[in-house]
């Protein structure tokens, strides 16, 4: 059984069925779904910036040493993306875009009409960690077009989200949940 109305799964949208209070241990309290689109609006700006500087150098020798690889522009904006996507799954409620949404965003808003359970836009960031970490990793053992292709993958999972409201790491959380592999309860699940 879901814990969601329905919602609309195709713009990352899960509305709280009525008889799930979010002062159950078991459940986070909800949030208002703007929040992730915006994270994923300036998201997609810092991996966009990081996949030009990575595709400026993904011709590169092979030769080039780790230390000069990791000093590369691209690898250090896409390394810059990976650490707030830690933070995103490590402590949502203090990651910077959630904290600018929070203080300077909503207050200039309506109420949301619908609100999301947290655990899908969660770990739609770690998806986003691990795409980008890969990158990472595979840049620095010196395959050449590893850390553009990471990063416009993830680029294009943030915008997709940002732009029209698709959150595709929330898609994948559901599916997941849908057949077994994930039990949706408090925190990562």
């Amino acid at each position: 059984m879901s814990p969601y109305d329905g919602g609309d799964a195709a713009r990352g949208v899960f509305a709280y069925r009525d008889d799930m209070s979010s002062d159950s241990p078991s459940r986070p309290a909800p949030i208002d779904p703007r929040g992730p689109r915006f994270a994923a609006t300036v998201t997609s700006v810092l991996l966009l910036l990081g996949t030009f500087f990575a595709l400026l150098s993904a011709a590169s020798p092979l030769g080039a040493t780790a230390a000069a690889r990791a000093a590369d522009p691209g690898f250090i904006v896409l390394a810059i993306a990976a650490a707030l996507f830690v933070w995103g799954v490590a402590s949502p409620s203090t990651a910077p875009w959630g904290v600018l949404f929070r203080t300077l965003v909503r207050p200039r808003l309506a109420p949301p009409v619908d609100l999301e359970d947290p655990r899908p836009p969660r770990f739609a960031q770690l998806v986003g960690l691990v795409v980008v970490s890969t990158g990472l990793v595979l840049h620095l053992a010196g395959v050449p077009w590893a850390l553009p292709i990471a990063g416009g993958l993830a680029f294009a999972a943030a915008f997709l989200n940002a732009a029209f409201g698709v959150c595709l790491g929330c898609l994948l959380y559901l599916g997941l949940a849908r057949v077994g592999a994930l039990r949706p309860r408090g925190g990562l699940a």
